[in-house]
């Protein structure tokens, strides 16, 4: 209260931001007419001499701003005949500062985009646009490329569906790059599993604008993005554990919370499944797996939805993007879920997979120098904004005042009398032709009102999960005269619907919610997207006491209203008391949400520093000019320190008690080289320990002699790098596995977060002492057979080459909720001889843990 009071005494925070834009605005306003002035060669040049003064350091981006804003809306007028409104400069400063740009629907977020691109543009550094889409990544790479083009910019797109690796190099050496949150993110996984610095694509990370900051930033930032392999374990306990599943009684043998979504399963259910499995104890060592598979089946059946959470498309479960209403392709939920899914649909049970890199959202955006965002709902998650990413909200005015009627909820008793009531005010409003655009809350909903509308012959537009291809074309024709569009969770974002003249007069675009969203920027989503640029239009939100948000958050306070109202069926009741206590029910939601995805932060930041410290180092390797040798040497006389502390020999012990022979077949094993107990016995701690790092040296280095340098060098460099990812492979299923034990920690009165950094800062020591001696121990194993030095390099390159491939081949790369991969290789029997040609066993070999793969399995390449 006292806070309001005061924001209208001096003004709020944001209203003292925007007062300092417009000075500014006025100064680039003065400089209209000087660059109006010029011709287009003249304009171009005096934008050059600006670049170059930037890039000569002579000024700074903060010097050059006001003159960068007005030549480039002078640009724009003259090659896209679009001026930047003053309301559209605000924005580019806001964006230019690092900082979230909220902008209704229909200001020209796109444009505004252009002034801060421009600007960062001239360090040389690399600007990047993120969108949600292809699409919108294209399209706007395209239309804006024209202005960047006409001021000397590169511009480049990386899109999921038709960006080669190649293509995407040379995208990001472009001055502005376009592409979606998922492939920049991804794009960054892949080329820290390189294995050559000139295969990498992203070449630094400066500056980054986030379109629809919300959407990717908050709603996607649920969910790590993942790269994932095979982990070759059985699928047939799925299957087992579906039918079992659909054998058990609800509240008797298991008790299902919707609202955290949580399966329990009770003592009796336990008992029961025993029995149906056919085991003693479902809980022993030989039946592991069991209980896991079981909790999932329990899941997929009882909390998971067909046609809400995911559709089944050409015999595949394909996840439905709960915020867009789009189907997520490539991507798979994690932990078993999805081949519970698929067992539960009676599809083909795909393999489940092991996480070969991941990374969340929030941790690849904030390793930009500069992070901005833009969007049209940010006002309500502006706490998260600031305490994840250290981004502020700045609320700017439209340029044209809203003129848009939003009205009060109508709550309905029963979701039959509100789908009712929907299509009686659909058919009012078809018959003087306002278009309508109605939003759903699932594709059951929509197909439901389709085949209502179907009855009614009323002309409709349906876009859902299962049509999401046609989404830019079907929204753009949304607001025509007469139509009427369904769309699911306001699929199409990014794209406008505009109006007629006609079609204002009468009323502009209707939009009608069927359910109110678990968060509220959903809903303000829906209704931006009538009333753009001053247009005039409707909003209104039908509710049900059975819709979901107020059946398990809500319902109880609006229910026992509508009780003492008396009211009667097929009637409703409108207020705002009734509208703040849904608003109520959303923001418990969105709190809950907030603290899942503040916690999934947590437990990546301790991964974070770790995977930063490892990718470093991955970098350092493939660095030509890094000194390997010497990097080798260091660690060798590590491993010898290590050795001799195994071995029980210490500096001031009585050489008599040294264990010689302990050390002797140590080295024998893991070095494959002999040493002379004899000889050294006499030797004191120091004596001994410098001895055999020379012995271990010169048996290496006369190993080596045969190859030439660089040949040489690229060998160790690479073997580095095998053993390096091959141990942070194991170090992320590690991670994972302790992860998701490590809660259980809560019940012994310990906070499970600290626990976990305690733990993985014990295995990330182990995963730095794994790296460094398995590669000393696979460098010292290795032995040439060849009758030349020219041959032995073109065999090993060769198989390094294979070995690339393979891994190449294995790897499916996707986008994870905690989403893992499928894969496509042929499923190998445990004791089958190993595809990879090492002579073992595929369980002693590949299939040992996960997907350690081919030549340089196990101890190295022609091992012997």
């Amino acid at each position: 209260m006292l806070q309001a009071l005061m924001g209208k005494i001096f003004g709020t925070s944001n209203d003292r931001e925007l007062k300092k834009y417009a000075k500014r605005v006025r100064d680039i306003n003065a400089l209209e007419g000087k660059y109006e002035a010029l011709s287009d060669d003249e304009l171009k040049s005096a934008f050059n001499e600006l670049r170059s003064s930037v890039l000569d350091g002579a000024k700074s981006l903060e010097d050059v701003l006001e003159d960068s804003f007005a030549i480039t809306r002078e640009a724009s007028k003259r090659v896209l005949n679009m001026r930047h409104f003053d309301v559209q400069l605000i924005g580019g400063m806001a964006l230019h500062e690092g900082r979230i740009a909220e902008m209704k629907t229909g200001e020209g977020k796109t444009l505004v985009a252009t002034l801060p691109i421009v600007l960062n543009a001239m360090t040389g550094k690399g600007v990047h646009l993120v969108t949600v889409n292809d699409y919108l990544a294209s399209r706007d790479a395209t239309e804006m490329g024209v202005l960047y083009n006409f001021l000397g910019f590169s511009v480049g797109t990386v899109l999921e569906s038709n960006s080669t690796p190649e293509e995407k190099i040379e995208a990001y050496k472009c001055d502005i790059t376009y592409g979606t949150n998922n492939e920049f993110g991804f794009d960054y996984l892949r080329d820290n599993m390189s294995y050559s610095a000139e295969h990498m694509a992203q070449r630094n990370h400066n500056f980054v604008i986030v379109d629809e900051v919300d959407s990717i930033l908050i709603d996607e930032a649920r969910t790590p993005l993942i790269i994932s392999g095979p982990t070759n374990r059985t699928l047939e306990d799925y299957k087992v554990a579906d039918g079992i599943a659909m054998q058990l009684k609800k509240d008797e043998h298991f008790t299902v919370d919707e609202k955290d979504k949580v399966v329990l399963i009770t003592e009796e259910g336990i008992t029961k499944a025993e029995e149906l499995f056919g085991v003693e104890n479902l809980y022993s060592v030989e039946n592991s797996s069991l209980p896991h598979a079981l909790d999932q089946a329990l899941k997929a059946n009882y909390l998971f939805e067909k046609d809400v959470d995911y559709v089944v498309n050409d015999g595949e479960v394909v996840i439905v993007d709960e915020f867009t209403g789009r189907l997520s392709e490539g991507r798979r939920f994690s932990e078993g879920l999805h081949q519970a899914l698929e067992a539960k649909e009676n599809v083909e049970i795909k393999e489940e997979t092991q996480t070969l890199a991941d990374i969340t959202f929030q941790n690849y955006f904030r390793m930009y120098d500069k992070l901005a965002g833009m969007t049209g709902t940010a006002e309500t998650e502006a706490t998260e904004f600031a305490q994840i990413y250290s981004l502020d909200v700045v609320s700017i005015p439209t340029n044209i005042p809203i003129t848009r009627k939003d009205l009060n909820d109508l709550i309905y008793k029963t979701e039959k009398e509100k789908f009712a009531a929907v299509i009686e005010t659909v058919k009012k409003l078809s018959k003087i032709g306002q278009p309508v655009l109605i939003g759903t809350a699932s594709i059951e909903k929509s197909e439901a009102l389709h085949e209502v509308l179907k009855k009614e012959k009323i002309a409709h537009t349906v876009l859902n999960a299962k049509n999401h291809a046609q989404e830019g074309e079907i929204i753009k024709h949304a607001g025509a005269k007469g139509a009427v569009t369904i769309a699911t969770n306001m699929a199409g974002r990014g794209v406008d619907i505009k109006v007629s003249d006609e079609v204002k007069a009468l009323g502009g675009l209707y939009i009608i919610g069927t359910e109110r969203h678990e968060n509220r920027r959903i809903d303000n989503q829906l209704r931006g997207r009538s009333g753009r640029q001053g247009d005039a239009g409707t909003t209104q939100f039908y509710l049900s006491l059975e819709d979901n948000l107020l059946r398990i958050f809500g319902s109880d306070k609006i229910k026992s209203i509508m009780e003492r109202l008396g009211v009667e069926d097929g009637e409703y009741i409108e207020s705002k008391m009734v509208t703040r206590a849904v608003e109520k029910a959303q923001m418990k939601v969105e709190n809950m949400h907030y603290e899942g995805r503040k916690q999934i932060v947590e437990y990546d930041d301790v991964a974070n520093e770790q995977r930063k410290i490892v990718y470093k180092f991955r970098n350092q390797l493939l660095d030509k000019e890094y000194d390997i040798h010497s990097r080798i040497d260091a660690i060798r006389v590590e491993y010898i320190n290590n050795l001799l502390n195994i071995c029980g020999i210490f500096d001031g012990g009585d050489k008599d008690d040294f264990n010689l022979k302990k050390v002797s077949e140590i080295l024998k094993e893991e070095l494959n080289f002999d040493l002379d107990v004899e000889q050294h016995s006499s030797l004191e701690f120091e004596e001994l320990h410098d001895k055999l790092v020379e012995i271990a040296k010169k048996s290496y280095d006369d190993k080596m002699s045969v190859l030439e340098d660089d040949i040489r060098s690229d060998i160790e460099r690479e073997l580095y790098l095998k053993e390096l990812d091959s141990a942070w492979r194991e170090h992320l299923y590690a991670m994972d596995n302790m992860k998701t034990g490590i809660r259980l920690r809560a019940y012994n009165q310990k906070d499970p977060l600290v626990e976990y950094k305690k733990e993985s800062f014990n295995l990330f020591g182990e995963l730095i002492s794994d790296i460094k001696f398995n590669t000393i121990k696979t460098l010292h194993i290795i032995q040439f057979r060849m009758d030349s030095a020219e041959e032995e390099a073109a065999s090993v390159a060769q198989q390094m080459e294979m070995q690339r491939k393979f891994d190449e081949a294995a790897m499916i790369f996707n986008h994870s909720q905690n989403q893992e991969a499928q894969t496509s290789e042929k499923k190998v029997a445990r004791n089958e001889p190993c595809p990879c040609g090492s002579g073992k066993k595929y369980k002693q070999c590949c299939g040992k843990s996960g997907p350690k793969k081919g030549v340089f399995a196990g101890n190295g390449i022609s091992a012997s």
